[in-house]
Formats: C-alpha cells, sequence, structure tokens
C-alpha cells in the first residue's frame, strides 16, 4: 500500500511539473504587447486603436431615454429603462446600456500603450520622440475621459468619501475594489495634468486630442465636483480658444459642414462608427418611406424653444409633413444628427460631438453663478442666447437660485442628445418630470424623484460575478 501511494505522489508531480513546462511555452503565434508595440509607430496605431473603441452614443441615448427629452414614437421596447423601472438584472440596460466592457477596454488600450511606450524604438528617428510625447498624452487624456464616463454612470457624487470605481493605471484581470472619489479624482486630475503640455494646441486634428480638449474635460471635471473656481478656469481656456460660433454657421456643427466650436468629435461613416441618428429614427428607403420613429422630441423640449427665433430649435428639430395624416404618432423628428437626405447612403451618419463651447459657457455661468458672480453668470448666459437667438433681449440674474434655474433650462434647450440631461440632474439632486402628454402609456410614472436611487445604474451582474471585490449600488441586489 506504501509503495503505492508513493508511486501516486510521484506520479503528480511529474505531471504538475509537465504542466508547469506546458505554460512556459511561449505561443509561436502570439502577438503580445513586446512586440505588438516595439515601436514608436506601433503604439500610435494602438492609440488610435483606443480612439476606436471610443462610444459617446451610449451616454446620448441613455440620457435621453431616462430624462425628459424624448417621448416614444412607432416602436417602444424600453418601458423598464423610460419608465424608470430597471432592476441589476434588466435585460435593456444589461444589452444597450452597460459602459463597464465599453469604458475600460479603452482604458486597457491606453494601459498597454503607456506600459510599452517608454523603451519603444524610435523607428522613425528624431521625429518620433515628439510622436511619443504626443501619443503619451492622448492615451492618458482618453484614460482620463473613459474614467470619468465610468462615474458618471455609476457614481456621479462630489462626496470625497463616497464609491467612485476601481482606477486602472495597468493592464490587469485581477479583480480590483472600488475605491472612492477623492482618490479616483486625484488619480484622473493627474492624468490630465500630465497629458496637457505633451498635446498639440491647434485643432488641425479634430478627431485627436488637443490641449483645448483636455481644458474641456478639466471643466466638466470640476463641474460635477463642485469645484467653481477650476471649473471658471478650464472652460474659459476653452472659450478663450473656440469663440462660440455665429448665428449662420451654428446648423453647419451637425452637418460637419465646419468644426465651429469643436475642440474633439468622434468620426462616424456609413460603415464605420455607425449611423447616430439611428439612435431615434431608422433609415429610409426614399422620401416617402421614412424610417421607424423609436424615439422622437418631447413637447416639453419642444415648447421651451422661441421656435421663429431660435437656431437651435431649426438645427435640432423637423416637423415633417411627409408624417402628417398617416398611422404616425408624432410628425416632429429629432434631426440633429439626420446626415443627408432620405434614402440617401450616408442618411443618420454624422460625427459625434464630444466637447464644444455652447457647453463651457455653460459650465463657466454655472460656477460663476455659484460663487454668487451673478454679472458674470448673466454675461455668459446672455452671450449665448445672443449667438442662438435672432432678437435676444438680455436678462438680468437677481439671485443665485434664479440663475442656477436658467442656466438649468438653457443646458436643457442647449445640450439635448448631447449626453447630459439626466447626469445633470443627478449632480445637481433634481427631478425628472414629464408632461402629461410625454407618457408613453396613461399609468406611466410622470417623474423620478430627486436623489431616488436609479440615478445611478446598477454594476453589472457579469462584473459582480467575475469580481469579489466590487460592490453594489445601492437599492439593487446581485
Amino acid at each position: 500500500m506504501k509503495k503505492i501511494k508513493i508511486l501516486i505522489f510521484s506520479t503528480m508531480l511529474v505531471s504538475l511539473f509537465s504542466c508547469k513546462k506546458l505554460l512556459n511555452i511561449k505561443e509561436t503565434d502570439l502577438i503580445a504587447g513586446e512586440i505588438a508595440l516595439k515601436t514608436v509607430e506601433n503604439n500610435e496605431q494602438g492609440v488610435i486603436g483606443a480612439y476606436a473603441g471610443m462610444n459617446i452614443e451610449m451616454g446620448i441615448l441613455w440620457n435621453a431615454v431616462v430624462s425628459d427629452e424624448v417621448v416614444s414614437a412607432d416602436f417602444y421596447n424600453a418601458a423598464t429603462v423610460h419608465e424608470w423601472q430597471y432592476s441589476s438584472t434588466d435585460i435593456s440596460i444589461r444589452d444597450n446600456f452597460t459602459a463597464f466592457p465599453l469604458y475600460y477596454r479603452v482604458i486597457d488600450r491606453c494601459n498597454r500603450v503607456l506600459q510599452a511606450l517608454p523603451t519603444a524604438t524610435a523607428s522613425r528617428g528624431a521625429s518620433d520622440e515628439a510622436i511619443r510625447n504626443r501619443v503619451r498624452g492622448e492615451a492618458l487624456f482618453l484614460r482620463a475621459f473613459c474614467h470619468f464616463e465610468l462615474y458618471r454612470y455609476y457614481s456621479n457624487s462630489a462626496v470625497g468619501t463616497d464609491l467612485a470605481l476601481a482606477y486602472m493605471e495597468t493592464p490587469s484581470l485581477i479583480p480590483q475594489a472600488r475605491i472612492t472619489v477623492a482618490p479616483y479624482f486625484q488619480k484622473l486630475k493627474a492624468d490630465l495634468t500630465a497629458a496637457k503640455p505633451l498635446l498639440p494646441t491647434a485643432l488641425t486634428d479634430i478627431y485627436r486630442a488637443t490641449q483645448p480638449a483636455v481644458s474641456a474635460l478639466q471643466a466638466r471635471v470640476a463641474l460635477y465636483l463642485r469645484e467653481w473656481n477650476d471649473a471658471i478656469t478650464f472652460s474659459t481656456e476653452y472659450i478663450n480658444a473656440i469663440p462660440l460660433a455665429a448665428r449662420a454657421n451654428f446648423t453647419g456643427i451637425w452637418t460637419d459642414a465646419n468644426n465651429n466650436e469643436l475642440a474633439f468629435k468622434l468620426s462616424r461613416t456609413a460603415s464605420v462608427g455607425g449611423r447616430i441618428g439611428s439612435l431615434f429614427r431608422g433609415t429610409s428607403a426614399n422620401a416617402s418611406n421614412i424610417g421607424t420613429v423609436t424615439w422622437t422630441v418631447s413637447q416639453k423640449l419642444w415648447d421651451a424653444y422661441d421656435q421663429a427665433n431660435d437656431i437651435r430649435f431649426t438645427a435640432y428639430y423637423k416637423n415633417e409633413p411627409l408624417l402628417a395624416g398617416g398611422a404616425r404618432k408624432y410628425t416632429r423628428l429629432i434631426r440633429k444628427y439626420e446626415g443627408t437626405a432620405y434614402g440617401t447612403a450616408t442618411e443618420n451618419v454624422a460625427d459625434a460631438k464630444v466637447f464644444r463651447t455652447g457647453e463651457m459657457m455653460l459650465i463657466r455661468a454655472e460656477a460663476r453663478a455659484e460663487n454668487n458672480d451673478l454679472v458674470g453668470a448673466a454675461a455668459d448666459l446672455n452671450a449665448l442666447r445672443t449667438a442662438r437667438i435672432n432678437g435676444y433681449t438680455p436678462v438680468i440674474l437677481a439671485s443665485r437660485d434664479a440663475a442656477i434655474a436658467q442656466i438649468m433650462e438653457e443646458r436643457f434647450k442647449e445640450l439635448p442628445y448631447e449626453g447630459h440631461r439626466f447626469f445633470d440632474a443627478r449632480r445637481r439632486n433634481l427631478a425628472i418630470t414629464r408632461l402629461t402628454v410625454d407618457l408613453p402609456q396613461p399609468n406611466a410614472p410622470t417623474s423620478l424623484a430627486a436623489g431616488n436611487f436609479r440615478f445611478l445604474l446598477p454594476i453589472p451582474n457579469t462584473e459582480i460575478q467575475a469580481n469579489p471585490l466590487i460592490q453594489q449600488n445601492p437599492g439593487y441586489t446581485n
């Protein structure tokens, strides 16, 4: 019996040793980081791959559907999210609104570049050293941007001791716990501070990061953290670099005829990146066969504009006579990302705009109002409205509360379908309230109360199952 036990144990040792040797054999067909990112040129292609993974369309649709920006039209299959009934197992959130794989994938690509870049070979000579610096700046900027987006979905708190998420600074599959807001933003701000001087000031390539784009993200970060002086500083940097568009040029921003007000956008074509306009309506066979309209502008938002004089109204919406008199529920269309004419190859194709001056003006106005600089806040609000509304009469802001109310109303009109409305309500602790006419069905809820736990998304169950260290958001069960 003792000999048999020794024999079995010896066999096990041999097997384990053999397995270990097999695990140590490198795959001959594996192109790993040390090979794929061997040169500076390789790393530049790596950061281009990170840009390719960027997506703000999910945030655009999420903020529209769960706020008061849209009303259901021809096809309604989003009741749980639109009516605020979602749980941690909601299928619509699982399939359409899970930010973890989207943004951590881009973060991982950036981290692999940042890891390989210092020792990457400058195969193209001295010019590669300047490119090395720029690529590092881009990777740091994209890493910070993606971490900020994750924060907006799953934390969105200015309280330093509240939970944020894991801030990933190296490529790793090891489970990570959530960290609190204070150290999370210490890391995020450090990335942006390091990135800024490495990036160009000129906007020669609108699809890659620049110093004004960093200023824009720094302004957003400061707004959410309620760091009003920093919000003023960074938004002013952006505004000084990129002024407001003339009223005559505003519509061209949305048709991609110009890049006025823009520091950074994501390239979209019919074959690469998808049709952003299809978030709200399908493509058409021709002018008489307009695609299915999934979401259209809410009556609340439609009625908020001076429709005769506000250039935003005609740039963002269309009352389509071709839809009148049929079985359609509405004739109103969201045209902000409509692309070219019905039935054409680039219908619903438009670039995704990430940062623009209109947002920066409203960030600075809000920060000035919070600092009780009502004159400065009014100046920003009046400048924006003058650029958008023909014959506008400037206002005087009588109090901080009155100023904030007007600024939030202006964000409603300036920034719809750009991924802000629902996140704004959470950070300002406001309710989302819909008009009765905008309800998808008679018994649907009319509002989501301020402070409701559903202003934060649930941590995905797939993440919780894979990562035993992560904590679920309050109100949800795993």
